[in-house]
């Protein structure tokens, strides 16, 4: 019966790894995100580079716009996410004390 009590090794480190896997996908994510930035801020330079003349600037204004639009969602993702997961380490248990105890 007293086996019971004793919280589960396997369980918490369980959630302790699913809790870091979770961490580095979120930072996975906003690397995609400022990949994704990237590649429209490279389109808007190349436009200027390959073309000399100023029809196309409409064009590498928008794609500035999407590189900047881009960026933006992704900072903003990343730490809502990031927000989402430290308030989900509490539903992991303090189980801290009594896993050192045991």
């Amino acid at each position: 019966m007293a086996d019971q009590n004793k919280p589960n090794k396997d369980l918490i480190l369980r959630e302790k790894l699913a809790l870091q896997r979770t961490v580095l996908a979120n930072q996975t994510t906003f690397l995609s995100f400022l990949r994704t930035s990237m590649y429209f801020l490279m389109a808007g330079l190349s436009l200027r580079n390959i073309f000399k003349v100023n029809d196309y600037m409409v064009l590498e204004i928008l794609f500035y716009a999407i590189s900047a639009t881009v960026l933006i969602l992704g900072i903003f993702n990343y730490f809502k996410h990031k927000g989402f997961i430290h308030a989900s380490e509490i539903h992991v248990g303090n189980y801290k004390d009594e896993y050192l105890q045991s």
